[in-house]
């Protein structure tokens, strides 16, 4: 029963930069996956960057060199530094807990960018 709070959201403008939190509650205790997922209105959710356990990351080719993930030492935590924003990043960023060896994932209730031009 992890709960998931995203942070950081807000307005900028193109070029700037944001750095998003997540954080769960209660130790995670098990081998986990967390990512950031982003969706913007009459568009479908997607995936934008994940990071294991073990510190392996994957990114979305749209974000690939201008955003990064990260977690804390106790893996409860996730960042997403955003650098270089386009308007096309506007979007509700919805953190993602998933464990990896068990049918169960989690979602937080999202954080607001938007990006003016």
């Amino acid at each position: 029963q992890v709960q998931l709070v995203e942070s950081g959201g807000g307005l900028v403008q193109a070029g700037e930069s944001l750095r998003l939190s997540c954080s769960a509650s209660g130790p995670i205790g098990s081998t986990t996956t967390m990512g950031w997922f982003r969706q913007a209105p009459g568009n479908q959710r997607e995936l934008v960057a994940t990071i294991t356990s073990g510190g392996n990351t994957n990114y979305a080719d749209s974000v690939k060199g201008r955003f990064t993930v990260s977690r804390d030492n106790a893996g409860n935590t996730m960042y997403l530094q955003m650098n270089s924003l386009k308007p096309e990043d506007t979007a509700v960023y919805y953190c993602n807990l998933r464990y990896d060896f068990a049918s169960v994932n989690y979602w937080g209730r999202g954080t607001q960018v938007t990006v003016s031009s």
